[in-house]
């Protein structure tokens, strides 16, 4: 149930939810807003089956349980206009509550969720009602050498970084499916680890209301530190280049909190977690941080035997009715993500076919002549993403330009070098290249689409 200003006596009053999740036979407390397991939370056991390598253990299905509980709490509970942050209070039945209350795993967890979601979560665990019913045990083979996996989706960085990092790694390298997608061939007989997060998680009766999902760090950063456990890898690879790791927290969208879903100073809180939880040594790795997307898209082209993948990646988030063009969806290609995925296509000297966007041509001196013919489905909401996208990379090129911003690239230096084990001169001159080359691939995209470009017009080229 959600109230309005609960007030601390040291803290500003914020809006404030109480979930309780329930198993088989529970009922909430009173005033707590229900989350059932086998209703808002559903697993699929086949894919569930897929994270039981070995000896099941309760541990796996109660992390699962959390991610997805911290999932409903975020996208059920709508954040206030004139604040960022909520108060949530989240009670998880569990198999181990000992565990999970443990002073240190609680420590870690509360204040790596807070970080990434700017909220101020409690959380509490109690003992499950009935056991959770195990199952079906096929042993799947793993290779007993494995250092590292890599949390993988459809996306042109986890592609690229996926590729080039099996080029070092070869089969020391696993990898663990994001979303609900399978990467496996449904074809296949044989059973492989991690094919997709076994849960998804909806609402009774209603849609979910908040969409900024700043939680989705915290179940990828969970669910590939389950499987690095599960698998006994020392490493995590984030297949992040350094615009998406690092740019939402240099340069905040509007007056939002800063995004760390990907950026080491979270994953370091989560090293933190990991350790408490399993008792286990896993760290999370930036192989690709201080290099561009533009870079990492060329490394992979030139140096894979698979580059040609890249271009069935997908980096749009936009639902399907809302980017469909004759029944067929496409990427938007305005938003932010689609902006840079283009920026970086240019700079890596690629290109792709018109239809692969929305809106076909950046060229156009309007933002509605830039869709395609048969797209009648202009948003406002549309043109806002465009702008907001533009200008996030806008600002991310001019950073270094106004004095303005010194004391933020300088404090950013001096988390990442204490994040990274780096010092602050390596990380201060590592973030200078890096955000000099976006610059430099910014603006030769810009040039590229010419003075008449909407996209051109809404910037401030510096």
């Amino acid at each position: 149930m959600k109230t309005s200003h609960k007030s601390t006596p040291d803290m500003k009053p914020l809006a404030s939810l109480a979930v309780d999740v329930l198993d088989a036979g529970s009922r909430p407390r009173a005033g707590r807003t229900p989350c059932h397991i086998g209703t808002n939370l559903t697993f699929t056991t086949e894919l569930l089956e897929s994270y039981c390598l070995r000896e099941w253990e309760p541990i796996i299905y109660d992390a699962l349980i959390v991610m997805g509980a911290v999932e409903f709490c975020d996208r059920i509970f709508r954040r206030p206009v004139q604040h960022w942050g909520r108060e949530i209070e989240l009670r998880i039945p569990v198999h181990e509550p000992e565990r999970w209350n443990a002073s240190e795993v609680s420590r870690a967890l509360h204040d790596a969720l807070c970080f990434v979601t700017g909220d101020r979560w409690s959380l509490s665990f109690i003992a499950r009602r009935t056991p959770f019913t195990l199952p079906k045990q096929v042993p799947i083979p793993i290779a007993s050498d494995i250092d590292a996996v890599i949390p993988f989706s459809d996306g042109l960085d986890s592609c690229a970084v996926a590729g080039l990092m099996h080029k070092q790694m070869g089969d020391r390298m696993m990898r663990v499916r994001l979303g609900t997608k399978r990467f496996c061939s449904p074809e296949s007989t044989e059973k492989q680890p991690f094919t997709s997060i076994p849960y998804k998680v909806k609402r009774t009766n209603s849609k979910f209301v908040e969409s900024s999902a700043r939680s989705r760090g915290f179940k990828f950063a969970m669910v590939s530190g389950l499987a690095a456990y599960l698998v006994q890898a020392n490493r995590i690879i984030v297949p992040e280049s350094g615009q998406g790791a690092l740019g939402p927290a240099l340069v905040p969208v509007g007056q939002t909190y800063e995004d760390y879903r990907n950026h080491p100073m979270f994953m370091s809180r989560m090293e933190k977690v990991l350790f408490a939880l399993y008792g286990r040594r896993i760290c999370y790795a930036f192989p690709r941080i201080w290099y561009t997307k533009g870079e990492t898209l060329d490394s992979f082209v030139k140096e894979c035997c698979d580059g040609p993948a890249w271009a069935t990646t997908w980096s749009c988030w936009q639902p399907n009715y809302q980017v469909s063009v004759e029944h067929k969806k496409r990427q938007c290609g305005v938003c932010a993500a689609c902006q840079l995925r283009r920026m970086s296509v240019h700079a890596a000297g690629l290109s792709e076919r018109p239809d692969t966007y929305v809106w076909e041509n950046l060229k156009a001196s309007s933002f509605n002549e830039g869709a395609a013919g048969g797209f009648t489905h202009v948003l406002k909401a549309q043109y806002q993403y465009a702008i907001a996208g533009t200008l996030h990379l806008a600002e991310l090129s001019a950073l270094q330009e106004d004095q303005m911003n010194n004391g933020t690239i300088k404090l950013a230096a001096s988390q990442l070098a204490k994040a990274l084990s780096l010092t602050e001169s390596e990380a201060g001159a590592r973030l200078a290249r890096l955000l000099s080359q976006h610059k430099r691939e910014w603006n030769g995209f810009l040039d590229a689409l010419g003075e008449s470009s909407f996209i051109v017009k809404w910037t401030r080229r510096s």
